[in-house]
């Protein structure tokens, strides 16, 4: 008999286990868990419920297992094909990158606005945007771009990673910074943009308005580069291969348009018609958040193949 160190340590070395028992199943699935691995466990018998239910991962066959076992599952495969299980794992494992895209998405817009009105306290001078229209980003537009995430497809290499460690953080440090970076970008592209309007003689509210869709614009074109969590955007999948993208921000340019032209938006959030250059600058500032988040990606990505490689010499 093997002792459980000793079944611990076979059990990850051997791949087929024949004509054992049920308390055999259970005691190789315990085995498995004591070795830290994620277990999951296929069965269709009344003798396969106790590993079923053991696992951490229970899975039934739907049309031709039996009553004990579908009520031990987690899941049930209503087509008892096995196949079906990597198409769940892949939609699984698509829909945990989104959420982690989504949240990438909108804690950087946040921290950003949060930033400009800690600067503004601290030096004691005007806030380049009000808490009215701090409102209408958090309820209009940071919310509905982000939406556009939800449908993005599973990223050609999400079959090809290994097992996410369970204990693993929704967000690690390789792509955390960039919270303060894109949040640090739009504060100073809104203070720039408030400060040039109001240089060039614009009122107190064109510099706000112009702070606004600024971090609008920022947003609309961040919204790329959250598609992806570590690679560039800059290709036509990466512009082009969700164009639900489109479809949000293409609406939210002409609400924003109506935020700064319509006499009744004018009096509702403090704004001011702009210039067309005024809008020329802004978007080009914009941009420049989009390239630079791209620019680190493609450093980061190069980094980690040269820490790669140097691992393999």
């Amino acid at each position: 008999l093997l002792s459980a160190e000793q079944l611990a340590e076979r059990v990850r070395e051997t791949d087929v286990f024949a004509r054992i028992t049920p308390e055999q199943k259970l005691t190789l699935l315990c085995a498995l868990q004591q070795a830290g691995e994620v277990v999951a466990m296929t069965g269709d018998g009344v003798n396969d419920a106790p590993a079923i239910k053991g696992a951490q991962v229970g899975i039934a066959m739907g049309r031709d297992g039996s009553e004990v076992a579908r009520e031990a599952s987690v899941i049930v495969l209503a087509d008892d094909n096995f196949a079906t299980i990597a198409k769940a794992v892949r939609e699984g494992r698509g829909v945990y990158d989104n959420l982690r895209k989504t949240i990438l998405y909108i804690l950087p817009s946040d921290a950003g606005e949060a930033m400009i009105m800690l600067a503004a306290l601290l030096l004691g001078g005007i806030a380049p945007i009000t808490p009215v229209q701090i409102l209408w980003i958090n309820m209009v537009t940071t919310v509905n771009l982000a939406l556009a995430l939800a449908f993005e497809k599973a990223e050609p290499d999400v079959m090809r990673r290994p097992p996410r460690d369970p204990h693993a953080r929704l967000l690690e440090g390789q792509v955390l910074w960039r919270i303060p970076l894109v949040g640090g970008l739009m504060v100073l592209s809104a203070y720039g943009m408030f400060e040039w309007v109001l240089e060039q003689g614009g009122s107190l509210e064109a510099a706000r308005t112009a702070a606004l869709n600024t971090i609008v614009l920022i947003e609309c074109f961040y919204l790329f580069n959250a598609r992806y969590l570590n690679a560039p955007v800059l290709n036509r999948q990466g512009l082009f291969g969700n164009p639900v993208v489109w479809y949000v921000i293409g609406p939210l340019i002409l609400l924003q348009l109506m935020v700064t032209y319509a006499p009744f938006m004018n009096t509702l959030l403090g704004t001011a018609p702009l210039e067309a250059v005024t809008w020329g600058w802004m978007t080009l500032v914009a941009l420049g958040v989009m390239l630079a988040v791209e620019l680190e990606v493609r450093i980061r990505g190069w980094w980690a193949r040269r820490a790669a490689a140097a691992a393999g010499a």
